[in-house]
């Protein structure tokens, strides 16, 4: 397990250091304190989990994350940011999908909870499969959530109101086409099964036949229906069987 910790605060980055070790001394930490040094560490290096400063001395940690992001192999990686400037964080969750943060001054127990979660239980969050990510959307003026992809049931679009069927309820999410939102999803297990509808084949219980040009598909525990059109109708019959 290879961690990086970019903190410009030697101060910090020794605490946090220290409160990562407690939990395994078998952690390999690299530690910098700016956006070029962690550059370098990660392209020597294979890094699992990133604790990276919001704000740096002479760069910005969210400009470091961003990049990070266009690196395939850290396309996923985990990403928790510290910070003290909460005003920055929407932008973090949004631009860069961090997974988590955590505010200055460091809480031990919310420092060693964290990493335990992520490092002890999380080999499958390191390398995170496609359906441990998330997408994160503005469903209203100052409210923004987290949809993980693996709940999504299926997606509703009308009038340019897009209707997001989930495990953990409806989110309504204006002015975004249905083609969009699937390139926004970005997941092979989210299909177009209609011009206004898209589905996740793993929550597909049944395919019913209405006609000739339209079925019916109902979903595992969840009352609720979707519209498959002919169009699509061979795509889906084949992921779903």
């Amino acid at each position: 397990m290879n961690v990086l910790i970019v903190e410009d605060d030697k101060l910090q980055r020794k605490n946090l250091k220290n409160m990562i070790e407690q939990i395994d001394k078998t952690i390999n930490i690299y530690e910098c304190e700016d956006k070029d040094e962690a550059v370098e560490i990660t392209n020597m290096n294979n890094i699992d989990i990133f604790y990276i400063d919001i704000s740096l001395k002479n760069s910005s940690g969210l400009d470091f994350a961003i990049e990070l992001r266009k690196i395939s192999r850290y396309e996923f990686s985990l990403i928790i940011f510290l910070t003290t400037h909460i005003e920055y964080l929407n932008q973090a969750f949004k631009e860069v999908h961090c997974y988590d943060y955590i505010l200055k001054p460091y809480d031990i127990v919310d420092v060693m909870n964290m990493t335990k979660r992520y490092i002890l239980n999380g080999n499958n969050i390191v390398e995170p499969k496609v359906d441990k990510r998330y997408v994160v959307f503005d469903v209203r003026k100052g409210i923004t959530v987290k949809v993980f992809v693996d709940e999504i049931i299926f997606i509703e679009v009308a009038l340019r109101v897009c209707l997001l069927h989930t495990l953990n309820g409806v989110y309504k999410i204006n002015k975004l086409a249905l083609k969009n939102i699937i390139k926004l999803i970005n997941c092979t297990n989210i299909i177009q099964c209609h011009k206004s509808f898209a589905v996740n084949i793993n929550h597909i219980r049944e395919i019913n036949h209405i006609d000739s040009k339209l079925s019916e598909i109902h979903f595992e525990n969840y009352d609720k229906t979707a519209l498959l059109g002919y169009k699509f109708k061979n795509t889906i019959m084949e992921k779903f069987q």
